[in-house]
C-alpha cells in the first residue's frame, strides 16, 4: 500500500519592509504528523527565536522533504510594477513549492480572504494531482504547516542576521517597528534611494519617508531663497 504524503506551506515576511518574503513547504509521511504535534510544532509566532531552531533541526529529521523559496525586496517591486500583489505571487511560489513536493495532500495557509478564489487559482497553477486544502490560520491547525512556519520563519531570521552585518541594526524590518523607521529615516539623511535588495521601494511607507525627505528638502531650498 502505497503511503500517503502530506504537505504544507506557509510564509515568513509577508507585512516586512526589509528583507525577503520567505515561503516554505515540507512534506511527511502521514503517519508523521502526530509526531511533528509531539515534538510542540505549532505556529511559528508563538514560539521563541531560540525554540523555533530547534523544532526547526528536528522538523528536518522528520521532514520527507523540505521546499525553501525566496522573494528579494527588488523582485517584489517587479512584480507589483506588473500588477501582481502579494497574494498572487504567495499562490506562484506555493504551486512551485507543493510541484516539487509532490504530495497526495497539501494543506496551504490562505493569505486570500476569499478562499474559494483562492483555491481555485492554486488549483488552476498546480494542475491535476494533488488534494488541496485551503485554509485561514492552517498553521494553527495543521502540524504540517505550523512546520513549514517555523521552517520559513528561521530562514528569513537567518538572512535578516546577515543583512544586519551589512546595513547596521535596522530592527526587526516591519513598519511598526519603530526601530526600523528610524533606521530608514537615517538612510535616506544619507543616500538618494534605498538600497533595492534590502528595502522593498514600492512599500507605502517607503514612499512616504521619501516624500517626506525631498518635502524636507525644498522647504530647506524655499528658505534660502527667501533670504537672499
Amino acid at each position: 500500500m502505497e503511503t500517503k504524503i502530506v504537505a504544507g506551506c506557509d510564509e515568513a515576511g509577508r507585512g516586512c519592509i526589509i528583507g525577503p518574503l520567505v515561503i516554505a513547504g515540507i512534506s511527511v509521511n502521514h503517519d508523521q504528523e502526530e509526531v511533528l504535534k509531539r515534538i510542540g510544532v505549532r505556529d511559528s509566532k508563538e514560539l521563541s527565536q531560540p525554540k523555533r531552531e530547534k523544532l526547526a533541526e528536528k522538523i528536518e529529521e522528520i521532514a520527507k522533504d523540505i521546499v525553501v523559496m525566496k522573494v528579494t525586496p527588488c523582485k517584489i517591486d517587479t512584480f507589483r510594477k506588473q500588477g501582481v500583489g502579494l497574494n498572487r505571487i504567495e499562490a506562484m511560489k506555493f504551486a512551485d513549492i507543493i510541484k516539487l513536493l509532490n504530495p497526495n495532500l497539501a494543506y496551504i495557509d490562505s493569505p486570500d480572504t476569499n478562499l474559494d478564489k483562492f483555491h481555485r487559482f492554486m488549483r488552476k497553477l498546480v494542475g491535476e494531482g494533488p488534494e488541496l486544502v485551503v485554509k485561514h490560520k492552517a498553521d494553527r491547525d495543521h502540524p504540517v504547516v505550523s512546520a513549514a512556519s517555523i521552517i520559513a520563519k528561521v530562514e528569513r531570521e537567518l538572512d535578516i542576521a546577515r543583512l544586519k552585518e551589512e546595513f547596521g541594526n535596522f530592527g526587526t524590518g516591519y513598519t511598526s517597528d519603530e526601530s526600523t523607521i528610524n533606521w530608514l529615516r537615517e538612510w535616506l539623511q544619507n543616500n538618494k534611494e534605498f538600497p533595492e535588495h534590502l528595502v522593498r521601494r514600492s512599500w507605502v511607507t517607503s514612499s512616504v519617508l521619501k516624500g517626506q525627505k525631498e518635502q524636507t528638502s525644498l522647504s530647506g531650498w524655499f528658505r534660502g531663497l527667501v533670504g537672499k
